[in-house]
């Protein structure tokens, strides 16, 4: 028989995880806004939103994988115990 999958995500770490890219996108956009080469202000929202919201893409999967590896580090350090 198969063993029921446990549930890795909560909804507290989906709160804190929203929180940490949202807080990522709003540092990366006010960073690349200043190196947007326009003096057109929607194209500089633009670019740095469009941008920033790649950035952000990848920040969340690298918290993904960290939450991964960091329970996989736990678990092995629980079966050596």
């Amino acid at each position: 028989m198969a063993e029921p999958k446990q549930k890795f995500t909560s909804p507290t770490s989906l709160i804190v995880d929203a929180i940490l890219v949202i807080g990522f996108f709003v540092f990366m956009f006010g960073v690349l806004q200043k190196h947007v080469p326009s003096n057109d202000p929607n194209m500089i929202m633009l670019w740095a939103g469009l941008t920033a919201a790649c950035m952000s893409g990848v920040f969340w999967l690298a918290v993904q994988m960290f939450r991964v590896v960091l329970r996989a580090q736990r678990e092995a350090n629980r079966a050596k115990k």
